[in-house]
């Protein structure tokens, strides 16, 4: 497994480029976001660690960039940020970040999440080609893809998970802790807010197919049962 780390204090990515070639990886470090989206596009890692302020070209622009780019679209990204604010999270995962770590962290929860993540995308994967459809909505678990009858979307690992996870059971209620349970892992700290704005930005490349996907007011979510 191959990881980028894109951090601009050169002592922190340095010892996470250790500790993680320690535990196996393989890892490179980048001191700024222009480099860091460079190696990113040349080494087409399992996952990036993305600091979310750098200088010149922060952490947000360097998702968005890897986001739009069809051959690092679905890279993993776990954002680290020295302001557990919020409005920083959201901003993050509005852009496409997977999951997100505030500093300072310990090395251990940081390598919960990365393991979490890349297994989860493993996951997909290994789940072959049995397709899940509610009406022109098609996803592919093992090709990690989704389509409409607009044609294909793309979706970040973490609202991969969680419209999955929604459209397998038509007509079941899931609460947003259920959801941080299922797309995050019980460690990570989220609150009912992100679930909202995952929920807006899968809606919002849906298309007419986001109306598939109802909010059950004071409860959480769910998938339309098709007549």
């Amino acid at each position: 497994m191959k990881i980028v780390i894109i951090e601009d204090e050169q002592d922190i990515a340095d010892l996470l480029r250790y500790n993680l070639q320690r535990d196996g990886y393989e890892a490179e470090c980048y001191y700024n976001g222009e480099d860091g989206l460079k190696g990113v596009r040349e080494h087409s890692p399992d996952l990036v660690l993305l600091d979310f302020m750098l200088p010149g070209m922060n952490g947000l622009d360097v998702c968005k960039a890897i986001r739009s780019d069809t051959a690092t679209m679905s890279i993993p990204i776990i954002m680290l940020t020295a302001r557990n604010e919020e409005v920083d999270i959201v901003s993050g995962l509005e852009v496409g970040a997977d999951d997100y770590v505030t500093k300072p962290f310990s090395y251990r929860v940081l390598l919960a999440r990365v393991r979490a993540v890349l297994r989860r995308d493993k996951e997909e994967v290994d789940k072959g080609r049995k397709f899940v459809r509610l009406g022109d909505l098609v996803i592919d678990p093992g090709k990690f893809r989704v389509t409409t009858g607009a044609g294909r979307v793309e979706l970040t690992a973490s609202e991969f998970q969680l419209l999955l996870t929604l459209v397998k059971r038509p007509g079941w209620v899931f609460d947003r802790s259920q959801l941080i349970d299922i797309i995050r892992g019980e460690e990570a700290v989220i609150t009912d807010r992100i679930i909202d704005v995952m929920i807006a930005g899968i809606r919002k490349k849906l298309g007419d197919c986001g109306a598939l996907i109802e909010t059950v007011r004071g409860v959480g979510y769910r998938a339309r049962e098709l007549e």
